[in-house]
């Protein structure tokens, strides 16, 4: 199966789409958040971070738990990525950042942006311009 086309694990929506807050638990047990945060300056600007929330990751937010789910993973963001856009037509700038891992150096792409690069194409369409200039964030705009 290619890695692109993996079955989402089961979403948890936000009870109230507005609150942009989405779970979901890998089969290993791994509990993710994917929080869609509103720029103060612009509210049609979100931001999208997403990450483990296990206590027993200690909230390390980035942790990489190497458990083999990764792609799965992946595939589910993407399917909460759309379910958020769906529910929110009108976003017309969306922004991932990829901290860099111990020993990365920090301007140059970070190994969490690469992936996220091999992902973007399957949320955003032409309507879209993908921007990688800017370190170890990713700025997607609506193209009007």
């Amino acid at each position: 199966m290619e890695e692109h086309h993996l079955e989402p694990y089961k979403i948890t929506p936000p009870a109230i789409s507005t609150a942009g807050v989405y779970y979901f638990t890998t089969d290993s047990g791994v509990e993710y958040e994917v929080r869609f945060g509103r720029r103060q300056d612009n509210i049609l600007h979100s931001t999208i971070v997403f990450g483990v929330i296990n206590d027993e990751y200690d909230g390390e937010e980035y942790t990489v738990t190497n458990r083999g789910e990764l792609y799965r993973v992946m595939s589910t963001i993407v399917s909460v990525v759309k379910m958020f856009m769906t529910e929110h037509p009108k976003m017309i700038t969306y922004e991932f950042s990829g901290l860099a891992k111990e020993g990365e150096a920090k301007d140059k792409l970070t190994a969490r942006i690469n992936l996220y690069k091999r992902y973007l194409p399957l949320i955003f369409d032409n309507n879209w311009n993908i921007d990688y200039t800017g370190g170890n964030t990713i700025v997607i705009h609506h193209i009007k």
